[in-house]
């Protein structure tokens, strides 16, 4: 069962993470914080949280890459995308994977929250 309050947030970024785990928890979120695609696949209890808010450029990785190999293995875990390099072609295909969000950086606190909120009201 997903714990509602849990997020999972995947940046190669330390600051990045930093700031996104403060800013959960304001809002009442907890949250695990991985600084790679890699050790966030190597993560057993993708159950365990509500969503994935996940940086579409990770290193040498892609994050919606990342997000079709977890739907091929099954795993159902709702993603707000995050990224610095938006363009026509990355917002097509970050909504083409089926993202409940994607947001340029910087961002509002509140352009992050709503969609967690939506996710956590609706497993309600």
């Amino acid at each position: 069962m997903r714990n509602r309050n849990v997020v999972f947030v995947v940046d190669d970024d330390l600051g990045t993470l930093r700031g996104l785990k403060r800013l959960l928890r304001e809002h009442g979120y907890d949250s695990v914080v991985f600084s790679s695609a890699e050790e966030f696949q190597n993560h057993d209890d993708f159950e365990s949280a509500c969503c994935v808010v996940l940086d579409i450029d990770l290193n040498n990785e892609s994050g919606i890459e990342l997000r079709y190999r977890l739907k091929a293995a099954g795993i159902s875990l709702p993603v707000i995308y995050i990224t610095a390099n938006d363009s026509p072609a990355v917002r097509m295909a970050a909504i083409e994977s089926d993202c409940i969000a994607y947001l340029t950086k910087p961002f509002r606190a509140k352009s992050l929250i709503e969609p967690i909120d939506k996710v956590v009201a609706k497993a309600a």
